[in-house]
């Protein structure tokens, strides 16, 4: 049965949560962006481009929700360390076509992040799905893809706050990279959240 006020107010909560979630990683308000965001598709080679990264922690939102990977490659939770092979989760945009839902990137993608000196791997979708066609990385960024890591920072609220705001902004993603990248292991916020020259 439906309860009106039940229902709207859940909804209200969780646009709330998700608002919220937006503000603190530094993403833009929930409008729809003019600029069109070319997307790549893994092809087996190595590719580069542009794009935009805010990170979340473990602390954010409702962390059942976004802490459980939805496309799972190794982390049934988000989890790694930065290796190759134990790359850190990262979640990405998708589009609805009817009932069903396409990745920005396909599950299981592997990324290297010159400047965090990491690889990463599309698991789960980002932001909550009630909204996720309206805003922030499901519209990407200055018509760039908008991805989004994981910082960790399990019972380390302050510097995983900290954390995701530092590796924000336009960098460099490599798109099926090789085994043999410089990486400093270790999960993001734990390690230290070091940045690095990009390419």
């Amino acid at each position: 049965m439906f309860h009106p006020m039940r229902d709207v107010s859940h909804l209200m909560k969780r646009f709330f949560q998700c608002s919220v979630f937006a503000a603190c990683l530094g993403a833009a308000p929930l409008f729809a962006q003019d600029d069109p965001v070319v997307l790549l598709q893994p092809n087996g080679l190595e590719q580069s481009f542009r794009g935009y990264l805010t990170g979340y922690s473990f602390q954010d939102i409702d962390v059942l929700e976004i802490v459980e990977n939805s496309h799972p490659h190794g982390h049934e939770i988000a989890g790694g360390v930065g290796t190759f092979s134990d790359p850190i989760t990262l979640a990405v945009g998708q589009t609805a076509q009817g009932v069903e839902f396409t990745l920005d990137f396909p599950a299981g993608t592997r990324f290297y992040l010159p400047k965090l000196r990491k690889y990463a791997m599309v698991e789960t979708i980002c932001r909550d799905r009630i909204i996720s066609q309206t805003g922030g990385c499901n519209i990407g960024k200055q018509g760039l893809p908008w991805l989004v890591i994981y910082v960790d920072g399990i019972g380390m609220a302050e510097n995983a706050t900290a954390c995701a705001s530092k590796i924000s902004g336009i960098q460099t993603f490599v798109m099926d990279p090789g085994p043999n990248r410089s990486v400093v292991v270790g999960e993001l916020t734990q390690s230290g959240c070091f940045t690095y020259p990009d390419l």
